[in-house]
């Protein structure tokens, strides 16, 4: 049996049985504050309830100490079905979020065929909840066959269930198309997400540019790749009043123009992932394919600016790119392997590690940018934990390490640059509309009736 098929088959159920997680820390990432509380969740809802005040039929977790957090959002996941099952399916894909804390996840339209009719938007969502784990919000493409020449038919996309248009992937060089593709998708009060890369200036390239492109022998890709799409993409939202939303930034000069261009009220948002925050060009000197996804890794003064962008509110998402490739397609020299990485299984383990534990970074405004900010920007109807709100949380166990090894990997694929790592703070229950996803072999449950000593 398959690892997700696993999880599946055990998860916990509130609609069946009320559940009580006890003397776990409510973090509200709005005011960083933690408070110490029992949570019933029944027929998938919170309530708060005094401790010991719970149903004698309840199932009981004892967590005393752990922080409750707003479930995680991911806004950027390749899950590669259709067309590339070998990597990856909607059922390990969504098994591997949820492991990594994620209650929900928005899937790229780049599969083969693309997500570009009503018919393939519905069938991302079927298979979602076939395989009855993470919630799936797929994107839909902006241009038929991802082609970049013709408009999809975006009015039927959104009808069918897609929550926002991309051709991530590909970037769309056409100015009157994107143009296009902006009204329209305004007429929706949808997003356009955007993958900022001009194709003629990146020609070949593999490699940030700069000195370990030229140390390395690596064909270069320049910055300007990716800030004259976004500079041109403002200026269209500037022409169109359209919604904006460039993935994966990697260079701090694309953070500036989007401070610029929110300081005059247009409607334009970013995300980083854990890898362009944490890594830098320097990694290449292994020629390791786990380290190549475009946009490149760049400049270590890079990864400071997105951090300062994230601190300061410019960049209001995490996002993972996840991005998986077998073991065969990925293991090539470097020019020839194919971009990304995996990561929903370690981005809250990395960036706890690698920002907040070293102080660079609140807990608070972490949380906030892998879970409530995502969902705003795609307009989903998520937001912190509260009384009586909808039972969608991710429980933090702070003090717990993990080693990263390609054998413990719930997703398909394992084209990670954390394997080995040891990393600190892992999500040990992930629960959504009530239902238990994932939870961690460390934790367990009891009937409310039973006496537990320590």
């Amino acid at each position: 049996m398959e690892r997700w098929e696993a999880m599946r088959m055990t998860s916990w159920d509130s609609k069946r049985r009320p559940l009580v997680f006890a003397g776990v820390e409510v973090l509200d990432p709005e005011t960083e504050k933690q408070t110490r509380q029992d949570i019933l969740v029944k027929d998938g809802t919170l309530h708060y309830i005094s401790a010991g005040d719970h149903p004698d039929d309840a199932l009981m977790f004892d967590l005393p100490g752990r922080i409750v957090a707003p479930g995680l959002v991911d806004i950027h996941v390749h899950l590669r079905e259709p067309g590339d099952e070998d990597a990856e399916t909607i059922a390990s894909g969504t098994a591997a979020a949820a492991r990594g804390g994620f209650v929900g996840l928005a899937s790229m339209a780049n599969t083969k065929p693309p997500i570009d009719d009503p018919q393939s938007v519905r069938f991302v969502l079927e298979r979602a909840r076939q395989a009855g784990l993470t919630r799936v919000y797929p994107m839909a493409a902006v241009s038929r066959g991802l082609e970049g020449k013709n408009l999809t038919e975006m009015f039927d996309l959104a009808d069918a269930g897609a929550v926002a248009f991309s051709d991530d992937g590909m970037s769309i060089m056409d100015a009157n198309l994107m143009r296009r593709a902006l009204e329209y998708a305004g007429m929706l009060k949808k997003v356009i997400v955007v993958h900022a890369e001009d194709l003629d200036l990146k020609g070949d390239g593999v490699a940030h540019e700069g000195y370990m492109a030229t140390k390395l022998g690596l064909r270069p890709v320049p910055r300007a790749t990716e800030e004259v799409i976004v500079a041109r993409d403002i200026r269209l939202v500037e022409l169109t009043g359209g919604r904006l939303h460039v993935a994966h930034v990697s260079c701090g000069t694309s953070v500036d123009m989007i401070r610029e261009a929110q300081s005059r009220g247009l409607q334009v948002t970013g995300e980083v992932t854990p890898h362009h925050l944490l890594l830098s060009d320097t990694m290449l000197e292994t020629y390791d394919p786990n380290y190549k996804m475009a946009p490149p890794l760049r400049e270590k003064s890079d990864g400071e600016a997105l951090l300062r962008g994230l601190v300061d509110g410019v960049i209001t998402a995490v996002a993972t790119d996840h991005a998986p490739h077998t073991d065969i397609t990925k293991d090539a020299a470097f020019d020839d392997a194919p971009n990304g990485v995996v990561g929903v299984e370690t981005a809250f383990s990395a960036l706890y590690t690698g920002l907040v534990e070293t102080g660079k970074l609140s807990l608070g405004v972490l949380v906030r940018a892998m879970s409530v900010g995502p969902a705003e920007i795609l307009d989903l109807d998520h937001g912190p934990v509260r009384d009586g709100a909808a039972a969608d949380f991710t429980v933090l166990d702070l003090e717990s390490s993990w080693t990263v090894k390609a054998d413990d990997f719930v997703g398909k694929s394992t084209n990670c640059p954390w394997l080995g790592a040891t990393l600190t703070g892992v999500p040990v229950l992930t629960l959504s509309e009530g239902k238990v996803l994932y939870h961690h072999p460390a934790v367990s449950a009891h009937d409310a009736k039973e006496v537990v000593t320590n």
